[in-house]
């Protein structure tokens, strides 16, 4: 085996390592890919069900949860890079519904206890995830929190979310959390990233992404449902119980929420992908915006989503449940900065270099690139985190991986 590539004993490892999580009956099944150089190594353990029933294989289809944000950024990076956006303009032309923003005095006042916002919101505001609105995990019971889950504005609630003229208007009855800018928040801008590229471009956003991102990457399985006739590939997705640890089906593969196309086209959670198709995405990042000679995005775009785009200041809150709230993530989320849509290590809490770029998903995924050691690694199952299992085993991967390394 050549430089540059893994050690036969590392990957056996690997294996190992992976199958001890699914013997031990807490993981049903899972797929990994890891490439380095021109390599690529593919594990398929376990089976579609937690009862058994089909093998997990290669092509199986996973809902990429969070995992989703790496990949719908790039949508608006195409519109950067063809100056169809510009990051400091204001977005009002676009999302009217955030214009004249009023926001909230404090993170627990009233709705109506606001004050002006300081200036509009703009591009780079929802690129980076810091337009004044988002999820608080250390704000739960706030008015503006239960406002949001009361409109439908964030997946996975018994809510459905609306389709996505009403959401802007639902979302435009809120106040902001913070100014704009001010703060890094979860989950919301990678969603209105989404509605932004598609009133930009006049097409739906999953259109856009396929046309632009999807197809010339050959990815052939990744969009927003399953098309009936490849629903055998999708497990069932499943939520533990945290107190038992008794597995709950979270979302059904036939007759779920992935199996007719969606009324909002997520891009915080929404995908549903295989390993291969990540893997044509991460590569092409790692490659500065090329696919088999075939130019994705510019380098400078790629080098915007994939290095630290916040100031400690902003990034504060963001440190503060990493490090303070860690049986939220069972200690994912410790990489130090934020990009474009994807975390970036700033510093060494762990086996991962500085400059490794990704995220990890709720239903069990995880997809990073590491350019130091021009490395790429998924992981895919479908256990939420309910439970700490599935970032245990994704904890034991990126280990192991890492010491899989021939150099």
């Amino acid at each position: 085996m050549g430089h540059s590539d893994f050690t036969a004993t590392g990957l056996r490892r690997l294996r190992e390592v992976l199958t001890r999580h699914v013997d031990s009956g807490k993981i049903p099944g899972v797929v990994a890919l890891v490439s380095r150089g021109g390599r690529t190594h593919v594990e398929a353990i376990g089976t579609m069900r937690h009862d058994g029933g089909a093998p997990m294989r290669r092509d199986t289809i996973f809902r990429m949860a969070s995992t989703s944000k790496p990949v719908t950024i790039a949508a608006a990076m195409v519109l950067l890079d063809e100056c169809r956006l510009r990051l400091d303009d204001p977005v009002d032309t676009w999302l009217p519904e955030l214009a004249d923003r009023q926001v909230l005095k404090r993170i627990d006042s009233p709705l109506d206890d606001t004050v002006p916002a300081r200036r509009p919101i703009t591009v780079r505001d929802v690129l980076a995830s810091t337009f004044g609105l988002g999820m608080d995990m250390t704000a739960l019971g706030t008015p503006i929190l239960n406002a949001i889950f009361e409109r439908g504005l964030t997946p996975n609630l018994p809510v459905e979310v609306p389709e996505q003229d009403e959401w802007m208007r639902r979302l435009g009855e809120l106040p902001l959390m913070h100014q704009p800018g001010e703060h890094w928040q979860y989950q919301i801008s990678s969603d209105l990233v989404g509605v932004l590229v598609s009133r930009v471009t006049g097409q739906s956003f999953e259109e856009f992404l396929r046309e632009r991102i999807f197809e010339p990457l050959g990815m052939r399985d990744t969009g927003f449902h399953v098309p009936a006739d490849q629903i055998d590939r999708l497990p069932d997705a499943y939520a533990p119980d945290p107190a038992s640890g008794e597995f709950l089906v979270w979302d059904q593969a036939k007759g779920g929420r992935w199996s007719e196309a969606p009324a909002f086209q997520g891009g915080g959670g929404g995908l549903v992908s295989t390993a291969d198709d990540y893997h044509a995405y991460f590569r092409m990042l790692l490659n500065g915006g090329t696919h088999q000679g075939r130019r994705i995005l510019s380098r400078p775009a790629v080098e915007l989503m994939t290095t630290n785009r916040l100031t400690s200041e902003q990034n504060a809150a963001r440190t503060t449940l990493a490090v303070n709230n860690v049986h939220i993530s069972f200690g994912q989320g410790q990489q130090g900065g934020w990009g474009y849509g994807m975390a970036v290590r700033t510093y060494r809490g762990d086996y991962a270099p500085i400059g490794q770029f990704g995220w990890d998903g709720g239903a069990g995924t995880s997809a990073y690139a590491d350019p130091v050691n021009q490395l790429t690694g998924l992981l895919l199952t479908q256990v939420g985190y309910s439970v700490p299992n599935p970032a245990h085993l994704m904890n034991d991967f990126w280990t192991t991986l890492y010491q899989a390394i021939d150099d």
